[in-house]
């Protein structure tokens, strides 16, 4: 690619904290939801088991599909790429899944996007991803 190229590709806008903020409570009621409904059904054991697959499952195929984005980040025209802006693949999506259990901690890890150039969470960091719009 040449300099001129390069030069000429606009840099990344960086979605802002509150529109991360909205699209995680909408996941999160997506997930809460057919959650509540697999413990009911499956039971206590089984109900738990499958909603943490489910809570895993669902940002990580989500976020690595054609769309880059769960339903929350969807509704908010937000999208979760790799550093150049390419689409992340199924492992550096369930990285960054995982990830988010440290970014939870004290939400030291969500607080860190208010103080990074790119507005990236540790679960961010970790992973090499950005969220843009």
């Amino acid at each position: 690619m040449s300099t001129a190229a390069v030069a000429s590709q606009p840099s990344p806008t960086y979605a802002g904290i509150g529109a991360r903020f909205l699209a995680m409570i909408v996941d999160g009621l997506i997930v809460g939801c057919v959650g509540f409904v697999m413990v009911m059904v499956l039971g206590r054991t089984f109900g738990n088991l499958a909603y943490i697959v489910l809570a895993f499952g669902y940002g990580t195929m989500l976020e690595s599909s054609e769309k880059q984005a769960t339903f929350g980040k969807q509704m908010m025209s937000i999208r979760v790429t790799d550093l150049n802006g390419g689409r992340i693949d199924l492992t550096k999506a369930f990285i960054r899944q995982i990830s988010k259990i440290l970014s939870a901690i004290f939400f030291i890890g969500y607080i860190m996007a208010f103080f990074t150039e790119k507005k990236q969470g540790l679960h961010d960091l970790i992973a090499g991803t950005v969220v843009v719009k």
